[in-house]
C-alpha cells in the first residue's frame, strides 16, 4: 500500500496545521499558569471558585476564537478583584451577572462604533496609577485573607487596620500558621525564578499552590480551604429581579466602571503583548468586540468579568505560541479540569491563594515607572500617585475619574503656552504682543502682566500672534481694555488677525 506524502509534482505538501505542535505545548503552559489565578481571583472576589474557571473557559474558547489579538489570553484578572468584591457586597451575587452582561454589551457597542482605538489615548500615567491602586488594595485585602480574618470594607481601612490585625495574629497559633502558609507561597513564587530552567517549566504560581496544598495535607495544618460547589451548581443566569437594578444610578456607575477599566486593561495589555512578538498586531476595535462577546457570555452564565491578562499572555508568547489555537486549547484544558476534577479545588488552602494574589498585586505596582517619571516628568508622576491614592482612599471608579481629570488639566496646561512681549519706544503707545495659546489656565499670568503696564499711556494690544483664544480670555481682555480706557487716556486698541 502506498501513502502519499507530497504533492503531485513531487514537492512536500504543506501540513494542514503547521503550528499545532508549538500551540499545543504553549496551551498547556498557559493552562498551568491560569489555573491558580482563576481560582485565586474568584475567591478574592467573594464568589465561588468555580466561577473563576468559568470565566477562564469563556475567555479561552469564546474570546480566543474571535479576531483581534492573536496571542493575547483572556480570563478573570486581579485588576478587577477590588471592583467585583465591592459590587457583590453592594448589589449581591445574582446582580453580578447583569453587571457583566451589561459591560459586555457596552464593549460590543464601543467596538462596533470603532471606539477601541481611543482607549490608546488614555494617559499611561492614569492606567499605571490605576494598576498601582488596585495592587495596593489587593495586597492589603489579601493579608487579611492569609491570616484568616475579615478585612475592612474600604481600601484605606484595609491599609490602616493592617498593623492591628498583625498584632492580633501574634497571639493566635492558628492565625500564625495561616500567615506562614501565605508567606511561604509568596517566597516560592519569588524564588522559583532562580530555579533551573527545567524546573521552571512548571509555573511558579502552580508550584507554590501545589507545595502549600501538600504541606497542609501532610501536616494537617489548621488552615481554611476552598469551598467547592461543582461547576453546574455555580452557573446561575441572572433572573429578572437582578435586572431591576439597572434603574439604579449607582448600578449604572458600576457598569461604566467595569467597562472602562476592563477595556483599558485589555487594550493596554494588547499593546504590551504586541511588543513581545513579530506576528500579526492587534486590531483594537476587533479586540474590544471579542472582549465584549466574552463578557456577554460570562454575564449570561453569572460568572466573573474578564479582561486580557498580561501574565497569561506573556507566558503564551514565551512558550512559543504561534496562533490563537494555543489560547483556545488552554480554555479546553480548563473545561476538562473543571468537569473532571472539581473536588481537587477543595484541597487548596485559601492562604496559598492569598499569597499568589499578594504577589500579583505587588507586580501591578510600577515602581520603576514612578522613579523614571519623577526624574523626567514630575507632573505625570504626580498623576500616577494621585490616581493610586484616590483609588485606595475613595473607590475604583472615582479614583480613575480623578486621574483622567488631572491628566486633561495637565495636558491643557502644557498646551496653553502664551508669551507677552512689551515694546515701549518712549514715545507713542506701548505695544503689547500676545502669542501662543491663551486659555483660562494662563489668564491670571496674562492679566498680572497687563495690569502692571503704565496707566497713563495709550496701549496697543496685538492678538494676531495667538493660535487660540478661548472665551474666558477674550472676555477678560475686553474687560481689562475697558477698565484701562476709563482711566482717562486714549482707548486701548485691540489688534486681531
Amino acid at each position: 500500500m502506498r501513502t502519499d506524502t507530497g504533492a503531485a509534482d513531487g514537492t512536500r505538501a504543506t501540513p494542514r496545521f503547521p503550528h499545532l505542535k508549538h500551540d499545543f505545548a504553549a496551551s498547556l503552559v498557559v493552562f498551568l499558569v491560569a489555573l491558580p489565578l482563576c481560582v485565586g481571583v474568584a475567591v478574592a472576589s467573594g464568589v465561588p471558585a468555580e466561577l473563576g474557571l468559568v470565566t477562564g473557559i469563556v475567555g479561552g474558547i469564546v474570546t480566543g476564537l474571535m479576531p483581534g489579538s492573536s496571542l493575547q489570553v483572556s480570563g478573570p484578572a486581579a485588576g478587577l478583584t477590588v471592583l467585583v468584591l465591592g459590587a457583590v457586597g453592594q448589589f449581591g451575587l445574582p446582580a453580578l451577572g447583569v453587571i457583566v452582561l451589561a459591560t459586555g454589551l457596552l464593549q460590543l457597542g464601543m467596538g462596533v462604533l470603532n471606539l477601541g482605538r481611543w482607549f490608546r489615548a488614555i494617559s499611561l500615567s492614569v492606567v499605571e496609577g490605576m494598576l498601582a491602586g488596585i495592587g495596593l488594595v489587593i495586597i492589603a485585602g489579601q493579608l487579611y485573607a492569609a491570616a484568616g480574618t475579615t478585612a475592612p470594607e474600604s481600601g484605606i481601612g484595609k491599609i490602616l487596620g493592617a498593623p492591628e490585625a498583625l498584632a492580633d495574629a501574634l497571639g493566635s497559633a492558628a492565625t500564625l500558621t495561616s500567615l506562614a502558609v501565605g508567606a511561604g507561597t509568596v517566597a516560592v513564587v519569588v524564588l522559583w525564578q532562580r530555579m533551573p530552567r527545567r524546573v521552571r517549566a512548571v509555573p511558579g504560581a502552580l508550584a507554590a499552590v501545589l507545595l502549600a496544598t501538600a504541606a497542609s495535607a501532610v501536616f494537617s495544618l489548621p488552615v481554611a480551604t476552598v469551598e467547592v460547589q461543582g461547576l453546574l451548581g455555580v452557573i446561575q443566569p441572572p433572573g429578572m429581579d437582578a435586572f431591576a437594578e439597572l434603574a439604579s444610578p449607582a448600578f449604572i456607575g458600576t457598569v461604566l466602571a467595569f467597562a472602562l477599566i476592563a477595556s483599558a486593561e485589555s487594550l493596554f495589555s494588547a499593546a504590551a503583548v504586541d511588543r513581545l512578538h513579530d506576528g500579526p498586531q492587534t486590531r483594537y476595535d476587533k479586540e474590544l468586540i471579542a472582549q465584549g462577546a466574552g463578557n456577554t457570555v460570562c454575564g449570561v452564565l453569572g460568572a466573573l468579568p474578564m479582561t486580557a491578562v498580561i501574565v497569561r499572555s506573556s507566558a503564551n508568547v514565551r512558550a512559543g505560541a504561534r496562533t490563537k489555537a494555543s489560547r483556545v486549547l488552554h480554555g479546553v484544558w480548563l473545561l476538562v479540569f473543571a468537569a473532571l476534577l472539581p473536588s481537587a479545588l477543595a484541597l487548596i488552602p485559601i492562604p496559598a491563594l492569598a499569597g499568589i494574589l499578594v504577589h500579583a498585586g505587588w507586580k501591578l505596582i510600577p515602581f520603576r515607572q514612578v522613579a523614571a517619571l519623577w526624574r523626567g516628568n514630575r507632573g505625570e508622576a504626580l498623576i500616577l500617585v494621585v490616581t493610586a491614592v484616590s483609588i485606595v482612599a475613595v473607590n475604583m471608579f472615582e479614583g480613575v475619574l480623578i486621574g483622567l481629570v488631572l491628566s486633561v488639566v495637565k495636558t491643557a496646561w502644557d498646551a496653553s503656552h502664551v508669551k507677552l512681549e512689551v515694546v515701549d519706544k518712549g514715545a507713542g503707545p506701548i505695544q503689547a504682543h500676545l502669542s501662543g495659546n491663551a486659555t483660562f489656565l494662563r489668564l491670571p499670568k496674562i492679566l498680572d502682566s497687563l495690569e502692571a503696564l503704565p496707566q497713563d499711556r495709550p496701549i496697543e494690544l496685538d492678538l494676531s500672534g495667538l493660535h487660540h483664544l478661548d472665551h474666558a480670555c477674550r472676555s477678560a481682555l475686553e474687560n481689562w481694555a475697558e477698565r484701562h480706557t476709563a482711566a482717562g487716556v486714549d482707548p486701548v486698541r485691540l489688534l486681531v488677525a
